[in-house]
């Protein structure tokens, strides 16, 4: 797997790593820059809690995505500011947010 072997640096990702990974990763796009996945939930309450989870592991990373909490559903973005736009690490969190289910 691409993801698993790509080493994490800020970097910007060549266009072949981003279609790679975007492969490997089931339900991400790419919009305005940043990959952004919409999550559902059965319940307001199941959004919050995925929502805690992604933060935990996003700081676990120390890599911070934007979040939107809505009714049944979290919305995810991911960029790297310091590279002006996607790295490795936005790479690497999406992998570990899709773990979570």
């Amino acid at each position: 797997m691409l993801i698993e072997t790509m080493a994490l640096e800020y970097r910007t990702l060549t266009d072949g790593e981003l279609v790679r990974g975007l492969t490997e990763l089931k339900g991400w796009t790419v919009e305005e820059g940043k990959m952004v996945k919409q999550f559902g939930f059965k319940t307001y309450k199941d959004g919050l809690v995925f929502a805690v989870a992604v933060g935990y592991l996003a700081d676990m990373l120390d890599h911070h995505p934007d979040m939107e909490v809505g009714f049944q559903s979290v919305k995810v973005s991911l960029s790297t500011h310091s590279v002006g736009g996607l790295s490795p690490f936005d790479m690497e969190l999406a992998k570990r947010i899709d773990g979570l289910g």
